[in-house]
């Protein structure tokens, strides 16, 4: 049985759907929990438009794009505020255009409390979720590899990695795969490589930017019954590969790491019923089915279980015989509470 310390996972993560109306207005979480993010990630459902991600470390001016190579860029009328059940819009058309539909994916860190970490052999900037296993870490590399501080107290299954004041990719850091360092990219389709890192540990990760930039980090430790960071074989069939996380999921991100093929998104917000066929790729402008790369609605679908999910399409961007896929999901209900009552399949 697949026990859990988060009954609830919506104190930690939420998706929510909202429209915009082209001038400034607050987003309210529905979830069953209050939530104050930390990280916030927005794309725009009905059209092209940039992946926009910000964080309370940062700060509410502060924006990246998952689908550029960019430096960060700065607006006062992006995110204006982190409020205690969601956030502030401006009128910028990117995340709040006049009857546009986004969605929001939102973790929580450390309501944008951070400390120095000293444990590595470069200090970092950190703000801290332990319960759920998610941290924000800044820190300036100096083009060496170095150890930073997560402060997560175990070890993260990935990090991902930007610069914030020169162009650069998107670094997908993990050893989930087979057990080396690999890396993605998210804003590519590239294969997995090899990296010559260190495993991260409990205290640290080994991190080189190859230059001297101001760079922010995430990092995701999983925890049971709320997040989960595994692999998948696809098998090229309609009735495809189950993947067990543990809990129903809410949001799920997965990538071929054997061909070139983007990265996909599923949420239960935008796909309410199964099988979900709304997705979204962060490696592009593109909105819900948009990618010609991830086919449409009936070329790539998905049903989210109790216990994990189900492929229910041969699309070769979450499904392609003998490929090895890495996904990340973040839970709607573990399968079974910290009290022992299960879960119910949707």
């Amino acid at each position: 049985m697949a026990y859990t310390t988060i009954d609830d996972p919506s104190a930690h993560f939420q998706v929510q759907l909202y429209s915009g109306n082209g001038g400034t207005q607050s987003i309210t979480n529905t979830g069953n929990s209050d939530l104050q993010p930390d990280w916030v990630w927005l794309k725009r459902r009905d059209g092209t438009d940039n992946n926009s991600l910000f964080d309370s470390t940062r700060g509410v001016t502060k924006e990246l794009n998952s689908n550029g190579l960019g430096a960060e860029g700065t607006a006062s009328n992006l995110i204006t505020s982190f409020d205690s059940d969601g956030f502030g819009l401006g009128n910028n058309a990117g995340v709040n255009g006049s009857g546009e539909s986004y969605v929001a994916w939102q973790w929580k860190a450390n309501g944008g409390t951070t400390s120095t970490n000293s444990d590595g052999s470069e200090n970092s900037t950190v703000q801290a979720n332990t319960t759920a296993g998610f941290s924000i870490v800044t820190l300036t590399a100096n083009g060496s590899t170095e150890t930073y501080g997560h402060g997560l107290g175990v070890k993260p299954d990935f990090i991902l990695a930007k610069s914030r004041n020169t162009a650069g990719g998107w670094n997908f850091i993990t050893d989930s795969l087979d057990g080396s360092m690999d890396y993605l990219t998210l804003q590519t389709t590239n294969t997995a490589s090899t990296i010559n890192y260190n495993a991260p540990t409990s205290t640290v990760f080994s991190y080189n930017d190859n230059n001297t930039n101001t760079t922010v980090i995430y990092c995701i430790a999983e925890k049971q019954g709320y997040s989960k960071v595994g692999t998948y074989y696809g098998n090229g069939q309609a009735d495809g590969t189950f993947a067990y996380c543990g809990f129903k999921p809410a949001w799920i991100m997965t990538k071929n790491t054997q061909s070139a093929e983007p990265w996909v998104v599923y949420d239960t917000e935008r796909n309410p019923h199964n099988g979900a066929d709304l997705k979204l790729t962060p490696n592009t402008e593109d909105g819900d089915n948009g990618n010609s790369q991830v086919g449409g609605t009936s070329n790539n679908i998905v049903d989210i279980l109790s216990t994990g999910f189900k492929m229910r399409s041969n699309n070769n961007a979450t499904n392609e015989s003998a490929k090895r896929y890495i996904f990340v999901a973040f839970a709607e209900s573990p399968f079974v509470s910290s009290s022992g009552v299960p879960n119910t399949a949707r």
